[in-house]
């Protein structure tokens, strides 16, 4: 007989807590992490410490402000390395549907919930596709950063072909619901019990 148990959530926290402060004297003393570059860091960090308490705990909230917060520190961290701030343009759409798809998506495995893990699918394509397009929009038709990032030209377009293509199949051979609309309530028969 398997048992399914959880860690207890004090006991998760604590783990939590006690690598943040090992982290924290590890940049004080051993001079791990010294710099200005390293700042997003600390944003990563706390994102990912949500994302762990997020599994354990029965918390959706946490693995999708785990997921969110995540994915901003990486967003910085990107541009912080490479100086394109003006990135933001099209990169929110990597925190914003994306990052809460992933999320979403994760709390439906952590809960064997099929419909939330669909909607996190969902949500991580339209935010891909959101990226791509806004990516293409100001990079290649405006050239907001004045130096397109090295990609094939054909690569984008295909990409959001391809995305639209899942759309349109899924939209022709989608689940659909089972029982249909409620009926108008000119349409139900009359309750005759009282």
């Amino acid at each position: 007989m398997s048992v399914d148990r959880q860690a207890p959530p004090g006991a998760v926290l604590g783990a939590i807590l006690i690598f943040i402060g090992l982290a924290f004297l590890a940049v004080r003393y051993l001079d791990v992490f010294q710099g200005a570059d390293v700042w997003p860091l600390f944003i990563i960090g706390p994102g990912v410490a949500l994302l762990v308490l997020g599994l354990f705990l029965p918390n959706l909230g946490m693995l999708v402000g785990g997921s969110v917060v995540s994915t901003v520190g990486l967003v910085l961290a990107w541009q912080n390395m490479t100086g394109r701030w003006e990135s933001w343009a099209y990169a929110w759409a990597l925190v914003g549907p994306t990052a809460s798809g992933v999320g979403s998506f994760l709390g439906g495995l952590r809960t064997g919930n099929p419909r939330l893990r669909e909607a996190g699918m969902w949500q991580i394509a339209v935010g891909l596709a959101l990226f791509a397009g806004f990516y293409l929009f100001f990079e290649q038709v405006i050239g907001l950063s004045g130096d397109p990032l090295p990609l094939p030209e054909w690569l984008m377009p295909a990409v959001l072909i391809g995305i639209g293509v899942l759309v349109l199949l899924r939209g022709f051979f989608g689940p659909r619901d089972a029982e249909g609309p409620p009926d108008p309530p000119e349409a139900r028969e009359p309750d005759t019990s009282k």
